[in-house]
């Protein structure tokens, strides 16, 4: 059965999961309705299962391509002219752009060498595709704030809590009593991010045929969005930015012996030690391997507490629906162990991240590279992140010590 036709299947069988979750009610959910929808959601397992492998075939197979390419000893040349000005940055330098080419990019020398030995930054059309692409990897930039500031100088974010503060009913002609906001600051500093370089033989850069200008973007954003979502989740914000895991306080902490687990009791709890006022965006964060433990898990009335999502939702990010709030997978967050923050609830739109600029792209062909037949590549990302929140908008659950 092809991709497509999986996806169809897939998308028919949560509709019914869902249909059996809302319509069985108390007493409704038999035995037989309980098999039911567990059937349901095996097989909706076992789909996901053969796509990940036919996936898995599809890409092996391009990376054959790839290797046949590599082999090759030459190929033909780019057709310059109609080739995009960032592919023909990567394939050959600016030594096919023309005089308006060079207008439209920024051609900063790094610094301490000349364009052949130190390389160029190129312009912004790889750089957006890249930015665009970096918001989809992880999980923090899809539910954090993202701002861009124009220089790197150190930044102070304004923080206020007006959780605990309430107004007043006065009499006539008596004066309002004064009750000033209590305004703090935290720091929101950039750090420096490296793709760390990407060497490209000759041959594959000189093939027309390959999509050598996609393969690069998607191995930056593979590296600089793999760090990035790290620190941002975990970061110690010592000498790099600080992880919403690390900034947040415990809002339920397992009983003895959940050192690896959680019940529903405790989802339940952790969603209530979050302020109403924050509830209303709140979302779960958990490692897939998290996820699929609370996939088995039940309500008191003996009803799954996960609900499947559409396969748009899953390809968002999404992992579906729990005790009625959206799931958002992230790998770098900690899995179930002893005293592990390991599922975070709230809005996590008060975690902000810090852009400086835009993302240089480097390209160098001094002695180093041209030795070995390759062309390097790196790329240079100035960003930062912090928890700006002191009102409890996400809390944690962590996993019991012993």
């Amino acid at each position: 059965m092809s991709i497509q036709a999986q996806r169809e299947r897939r998308n028919a069988l949560v509709t019914q999961a869902k249909q059996l979750n809302a319509e069985k009610v108390g007493a409704l959910w038999t035995p037989e309705v309980s098999a039911a929808y567990d059937a349901l959601v095996t097989e909706i397992g076992q789909i996901d299962d053969s796509m990940t492998r036919q996936q898995k075939i599809l890409d092996l197979e391009a990376d054959k391509k790839f290797e046949d390419f590599l082999g090759k000893s030459g190929g033909r040349e780019i057709d310059a002219p109609t080739a995009s000005i960032g592919a023909r940055f990567i394939r050959s330098g600016f030594e096919s752009f023309s005089k308006d080419d060079y207008a439209k990019v920024r051609n900063t020398l790094s610094v301490g060498g000349a364009g052949s030995e130190g390389g160029y930054t190129v312009q912004t059309e790889i750089v957006k595709q890249v930015a665009d692409a970096l918001k989809a990897f992880g999980g923090m930039r899809s539910v954090a704030e993202t701002i861009q500031t124009a220089q790197g100088n150190p930044m102070s974010y304004p923080t206020s809590d007006g959780t605990g503060e309430i107004g007043e009913i006065i009499g006539e002609n008596t004066p309002a009593t004064a009750l000033d906001p209590a305004f703090g600051t935290l720091p929101l500093n950039v750090y420096k991010f490296s793709s760390k370089i990407i060497a490209i033989p000759f041959e594959l850069l000189q093939d027309s045929a390959i999509d050598v200008e996609a393969f690069i973007n998607a191995r930056i954003v593979t590296r600089l969005g793999r760090i990035g979502n790290l620190k941002f989740t975990v970061g110690s914000g010592s000498g790099e930015p600080t992880g919403v895991v690390t900034a947040v306080g415990v809002g339920k902490t397992g009983i003895t012996g959940q050192t690896v687990t959680v019940i529903y009791d405790d989802l339940i709890d952790l969603q209530h030690s979050v302020d109403p006022a924050y509830r209303e965006n709140g979302k779960f964060m958990m490692h897939d391997s998290t996820v699929k433990y609370i996939r088995k898990l039940k309500d008191v009335n003996g009803r799954p507490l996960w609900v499947p999502d559409y396969d748009g939702g899953i390809a968002g990010g999404k992992g579906g629906t729990l005790a009625g709030s959206e799931v958002v997978l992230n790998q770098q967050m900690p899995v179930m162990a002893a005293n592990a923050k390991s599922i975070l609830f709230g809005d996590f739109s008060y975690y902000k991240i810090r852009d400086v600029m835009a993302m240089n792209l480097f390209r160098f062909t001094d002695s180093v590279y041209a030795s070995k037949g390759q062309v390097g590549f790196l790329a240079w990302m100035r960003s930062g992140g912090n928890w700006i929140d002191v009102g409890g908008a996400v809390k944690a659950y962590q996993n019991s010590a012993t």
